[in-house]
């Protein structure tokens, strides 16, 4: 196996508003996307099996989610459109702690280190984006019940 990026951050929500970003289309179109100006289109059945479709703009990935366990853990394969390249395999790790919710985002399987560079370039701003989001929403209404 190639080059691994490995990503882990502290963010400001609870394990089920994390997951629930990772999961819901909706929500996956607010962030999923290192470049803010392109158009993103979500399509994601999350189950083991089950394929997504992530449309930035001219550039589309696609996988099948390998792995589905609610709140924890995600793991699904990833491939470019237009690529000869094999599928790499994307994890996500959500965890409790004290500041709201540990990720760890692993994304392995590339060829060269050059692809796992543009890939961690990729990942760095959506992340960010999906930390912004995290921060911005409404409180859960599960827990705020009155």
């Amino acid at each position: 196996m190639g080059p691994d990026i490995r990503i882990d951050r502290v963010l400001p929500a609870t394990i089920g508003r994390v997951y629930e970003a990772w999961t819901r289309a909706e929500l996956l179109t607010q962030w999923y996307c290192p470049n803010p100006d392109l158009e993103l289109k979500v399509q994601a059945d999350v189950r083991v099996g089950g394929d997504y479709v992530v449309e930035m703009g001219p550039h589309v990935v696609r996988g099948t989610y390998l792995e589905v366990e609610p709140p924890h853990r995600l793991a699904f394969s990833w491939k470019w459109d237009g690529t000869e390249d094999e599928p790499t395999r994307v994890e996500v790790e959500l965890t409790e702690v004290p500041d709201g919710t540990r990720m760890l985002l692993i994304h392995s399987g590339f060829a060269t280190e050059e692809d796992a560079t543009n890939h961690r370039m990729g990942w760095e701003p959506e992340l960010g984006r999906l930390a912004g989001l995290l921060t911005a929403q409404q409180p859960d209404p599960a827990t705020d019940r009155g």
